[in-house]
């Protein structure tokens, strides 16, 4: 009893430990103590009992007990808790007895978290089976992995007047492109919207391993990071998703934008079909899209209102042909008149427009299918370019609404999942600049002859009619130059008859990563030999230095590097280096 008056009587000379009701913060103090708040330890230190108590010597070193110091404050006989923010606020609170919501360092925590994913799939079929192109780095072995690189391979389309191009569509690997584009770009991408993997069995995420959900969230984390530094202050970010991982990514995206939440949008995706249906639960039909934004109260934004154009029909061709039928049976004198009520019944009582609201294609007032409910338009990428079907292409309606709300034109609109082009093609038609990202085989197959035909006023579907879109302006195509990245194509196209000739010509590369020992390498070749196919690749991918995929802007005058004279000169002209 003796050590609980002395050490109320300490905690009294703090103010701060008390709340209005002059009852004890247990939590503040629990916190002082275990952060060795000095003025706390000193008045512990000085009073003999609590020192008795709570120090101990260790080597002649004194040592504060704060398992013993926290087990006395929350002894019942002790002072009672404050209960009086209660009466104002319930939350979640740590162990202290804080606000989560008020702290900056509780965060949504899995492992590989303060890791790099490469992911440099390139392939839908690599999936399940080559996760080893996808690897995970640990942020100490990162240096020259995110500096700017040299750009090759670079084309421009559509500039007829030899102006200065300020559309991008870049191929490669989206987190090394996000990390060049800072020193040109950061702070300056008025708007993002991206549309990445979904996590599912059916999408190209083909990053499995025991931390199959943890890499998921490794490999957004890093891109929404970089990301952020590219966005304006009165930037946004849209990110469609559905449910696999919109309640984990939203808990993420709360802690890279915070306070930023804006809406969680519902997209309904259209009309139910197939074999859909037939499953024994209530069936999915939307995805998420979630919206923030880097200025909780200044950010772009301009009000969207839906029009007649805009709403759902009442009726169906079908059923409008059934109400003419039974107009024309009851009375009215010839079909014309009964076709000019049936459309007067379709529109009666409708507002002449109605503000969006953050459920989209739910209402009468909303239609915006998805591209497998109006496939019949033609904006199948599919059916406009003569290619395989693309699970997942959006409409150019929904990016419509998206980039007229959250940019203006001039501006500039960001997507590194950029996939069939469809942010690029909007963005063109409303008169806004534009950089897509994608790395997938089909880059120049589709994604680049699409735009090609949107430049060249060649294609008549989305919103070409709706704006009144005739073709025009430009765009350039780039790559990053490749280093190690060279070995891991061969390496992805390597077969038995030439593997063992590739681990020869790796280990005796100088981009071999500084962990291996190479000598150990070369005595241990036979037992490389005795592995099957797949291991032999994931040794040889191991044993690359992940740093060195690309080659640096810093190196782009060093002569092992083999930068041609053209390289450098649109290297320099992308960065603005003299």
């Amino acid at each position: 009893m003796n050590l609980l008056v002395e050490l109320e009587n300490i905690l009294r000379e703090f103010p701060e430990y008390f709340d209005i009701d002059n009852q004890l913060i247990k939590g503040k103090v629990k916190e002082d103590a275990l952060k060795m708040n000095p003025v706390l330890i000193k008045k512990l230190l000085e009073n003999p009992i609590t020192y008795e108590t709570f120090f101990k010597k260790v080597d002649n070193i004194l040592v504060f007990d704060k398992i013993e110091f926290s087990w006395i404050l929350s002894n019942k006989s002790f002072l009672p808790s404050s209960y009086t923010r209660f009466k104002r606020r319930i939350g979640l609170v740590d162990s202290n007895g804080n606000f989560i919501k008020d702290r900056n360092d509780i965060v949504l925590s899995f492992p590989y978290k303060d890791c790099y994913l490469n992911g440099g799939q390139t392939k839908d079929e690599e999936k399940r089976k080559e996760i080893f192109f996808n690897e995970v780095l640990n942020k100490k072995e990162v240096d020259y992995l995110l500096e700017p690189k040299v750009i090759t391979n670079y084309k421009e389309y559509g500039n007829k007047s030899g102006e200065k191009i300020e559309n991008f569509i870049i191929k490669g690997n989206n987190l090394i492109v996000l990390h060049s584009l800072l020193p040109k770009y950061e702070g300056k991408v008025k708007l993002i919207f991206i549309d990445p993997p979904y996590n599912t069995d059916n999408d190209t995420f083909g990053y499995n391993d025991s931390f199959n959900h943890s890499t998921w969230l490794v490999f957004m984390k890093n891109r929404l990071e970089v990301a952020k530094k590219l966005l304006a202050k009165d930037g946004s970010i849209y990110v469609s998703i559905d449910y696999n991982e919109v309640h984990y990514l939203k808990v993420l995206m709360d802690e890279i934008f915070p306070n930023g939440f804006k809406r969680e949008i519902i997209w309904r995706i259209g009309w139910l079909s197939g074999y859909k249906t037939a499953e024994n639960n209530y069936i999915r039909n939307h995805d998420t899209i979630l919206f923030y934004t880097m200025n909780p109260s200044d950010y772009t934004f301009n009000k969207i209102y839906n029009t007649f154009d805009d709403y759902q029909d009442r009726f169906n061709y079908k059923t409008k042909r059934e109400i003419t039928n039974e107009l024309l049976k009851n009375g009215v004198s010839d079909k014309n008149t009964a076709k000019k009520l049936v459309d007067y019944i379709s529109k009666v009582g409708l507002p002449e427009r109605y503000p969006l609201e953050d459920t989209w294609n739910s209402s009468i007032y909303d239609k915006l299918n998805s591209i497998a409910v109006v496939s019949f338009s033609g904006e199948k990428v599919s059916k406009m370019l003569g290619t395989e079907e693309f699970k997942g292409q959006k409409p150019e309606q929904l990016l419509k609404r998206i980039i007229q709300a959250s940019s203006n034109e001039g501006d500039i609109v960001l997507d590194f999942f950029l996939g069939t082009g469809t942010t690029t093609a909007v963005a063109q038609k409303l008169n806004r600049k534009y950089i897509g990202i994608e790395q997938m085989d089909y880059f120049d197959t589709v994604t680049i002859e699409r735009m090609k035909k949107v430049i060249n006023g060649q294609e008549n579907t989305g919103i070409t009619k709706e704006v009144n879109w005739k073709g025009g302006g430009a765009f350039a195509t780039f790559e990053l130059k490749n280093l190690n990245q060279n070995y891991v194509e061969e390496i992805s196209l390597a077969n038995e008859n030439n593997i063992n000739n590739l681990y020869d010509k790796i280990i005796s590369s100088p981009f071999v990563n500084y962990k291996v020992n190479i000598e150990e390498l070369i005595s241990s070749k036979k037992e490389f030999e005795e592995l099957n196919l797949a291991e032999k690749k994931k040794v040889l991918i191991e044993i690359l230095d992940k740093n060195m995929l690309y080659v640096n802007l810093s190196e782009i005058n060093d002569e092992d590097m083999g930068v041609t004279e053209e390289e450098k000169k649109v290297t320099k002209e992308f960065y603005g280096v003299i």
